[in-house]
Parts: C-alpha cells; sequence; structure tokens
C-alpha cells in the first residue's frame, strides 16, 4: 500500500496551496513568490503518480484473478469465449451424427419454421452436406394430393432432423416418465405428433409405450396407442401443432 503515499502526499499539499487561492482569488504572482510555478509543479507531479497508480492497480488486478479459485472474478469474455466453445463442440458433435445417418429413417420437419404449424414425416437420409449443413431425405410415402402422387424429397436445414433411437440398440434409447410430452408416429402412419406417455409400466427399454395423442379424441376421451420406443422421440421446443 506505500505505493500510493506519494499521491497522497501531493493531493494534501495540492490542497493546501489551491486553498490560498481560493480564499483570495483576486491574488496574483508577486516577484520572489513562487506559488503558481509551485502549484504547476504538483499539478504536473501529481499527473505523472496518476498514471503510475493506474499502472500498479491493473497489475494488482491481474495478479489478484490468477490467485482466486476458478469460476471467481473470471473476465466476462472469458466465459464468452467457454460458451463459444461448447457451440462449437455441440455442432461437430452433431455433424458427425449427421454423417454417419446415410440410408437411416429419422423425423424430419418438413413445414418452414415461420409455418402456422409443424409437420414432422418419417423420411430417409440420402445425402448430408457438411459444407452448407443440410440433410437431403426421401418420404417415401406417397402424397395423397394430384401433385404428390410419388415419393417427395426434400433439403431440411440439420436443426429439422431427429435421429431414432435404434431397435436393436435401446441402450441409446431416452426414458420417458409418464407425463412426458413426446413426438411419436402414429400407429399405421408415418406421421409425427405430440404425444402424452400415460403408462409406466415399461420395465425395460425395449418395452412399447402407451401413449396420447392430442387431438385424436373418440367418443370425448382420448384412445390409449401403443408405439414402439424407437418410434418415440423428444418433444421439440417450441413445437406447434
Amino acid at each position: 500500500m506505500t505505493s500510493f503515499q506519494p499521491l497522497y502526499c501531493f493531493r494534501v499539499q495540492l490542497l493546501i496551496v489551491s486553498s490560498n487561492f481560493d480564499a483570495a482569488p483576486e491574488v496574483v504572482e508577486k516577484p520572489g513568490d513562487n506559488s503558481l510555478a509551485r502549484l504547476k509543479i504538483l499539478y504536473t507531479q501529481a499527473k505523472d503518480l496518476s498514471d503510475s497508480e493506474a499502472q500498479i492497480s491493473s497489475l494488482l488486478i491481474n495478479q489478484l484473478d490468477t490467485l482466486l479459485p476458478s469460476g471467481q472474478g473470471q473476465p466476462r469474455r472469458r466465459i464468452e469465449g467457454n460458451e463459444q466453445k461448447r457451440k462449437r463442440v455441440k455442432t461437430e458433435s452433431d455433424i458427425s451424427r449427421m454423417s454417419n445417418l446415410k440410408g437411416e429413417q429419422v423425423a424430419a420437419r418438413v413445414t418452414p419454421r415461420n409455418a402456422d404449424k409443424d409437420e414432422w414425416f418419417v423420411v430417409k437420409v440420402i445425402h448430408f452436406d457438411k459444407e452448407s449443413k443440410e440433410v437431403e431425405v426421401l418420404d417415401e410415402e406417397p402424397g395423397d394430393d394430384e401433385e404428390g402422387s410419388g415419393q417427395r424429397q426434400y433439403k431440411l436445414p440439420m436443426g429439422n432432423i431427429i435421429p431414432f433411437p435404434k431397435s436393436n440398440d435401446p441402450s441409446g434409447a431416452s426414458d420417458f416418465p409418464p407425463g412426458s410430452h413426446v413426438l411419436a408416429v402414429y400407429p399405421g402412419t408415418t406421421a409425427l405428433y405430440k404425444a402424452t406417455v400415460v403408462h409406466g409400466h415399461r420395465k425395460r427399454k425395449t418395452d412399447d409405450y402407451v401413449l396420447e395423442f392430442d387431438d385424436d379424441e373418440e367418443d370425448g376421451s382420448l384412445p390409449e396407442r401403443t408405439v414402439p420406443f424407437h418410434k418415440v422421440v423428444a418433444l421439440p421446443e417450441g413445437h406447434r401443432q
């Protein structure tokens, strides 16, 4: 703390000299009186000491940062850098996963982001472009409209794709407890809809789910539908139906 004492002493001297001028502002320096020159010297020296004080303060802050436990007193830019790194790692992981989906069936949102509702279908991955991060998929189910009497092909951003759990490897499948909202393939179709898990009797991950689909009302109630575990995925955030 002694590094800051000289600046403090100069501030006291400046206060004393300045108060003399405040008390008699009409006083003009007379021959032999060096008060004004002394005041100028004091201000110059005080400025130099202030600069030195700022440098010492910065040095002390840096030294304290190295002594603090991790996560305390860290610069914000370092935290932001870690966030960016995590996002980059996640993106690289998603790209790697998409690259291995060729020929696989996946859930795909085929409607644009600004559509009134989301439409999800079971499609087959044809190609993944790592540069554009777009997935080329094929809807193998013939369309109902006149123009879509054959199979449809889409080029979608990889954010529109959700891989299904592998039917022969249930270890990677999520376990949704009763009350969970999910996206599931409606029995007898290739379309996916929002549903709610209603039974918790699944003892193994390979067991089927018993679901109630939204807007599937019959005689005033929602019937329970059985859906294989590998046709059920987590409900995407912000899903519109």
